[in-house]
């Protein structure tokens, strides 16, 4: 777990990630972080949480065709 702390920075307030954590989440400047609301609280991620239902749907296909991707990769 790490502790953030909310910091003014202009008129706006921020929170700053320490390096260690932006180094885990490969984040430079610019880049975009995305806030999930879930059941717990919130998730920040870098990843798009909408690409979620992407990988579902592609797990689906594979699952229902693995026979014939199976005999396609061959």
């Amino acid at each position: 777990m790490v502790a953030l702390k909310v910091k003014a920075i202009g008129d706006t307030l921020a929170v700053v990630l320490p390096d260690d954590v932006l180094a885990r989440l490969a984040l430079t400047e610019g880049s975009t972080l995305h806030l999930t609301e879930t059941p717990d609280g919130y998730r920040i991620t870098p990843q798009d949480p909408s690409g979620t239902s992407q990988m579902d749907a592609a797990r689906d296909v594979m699952q229902r065709y693995r026979n014939a991707l199976r005999e396609l990769a061959k």
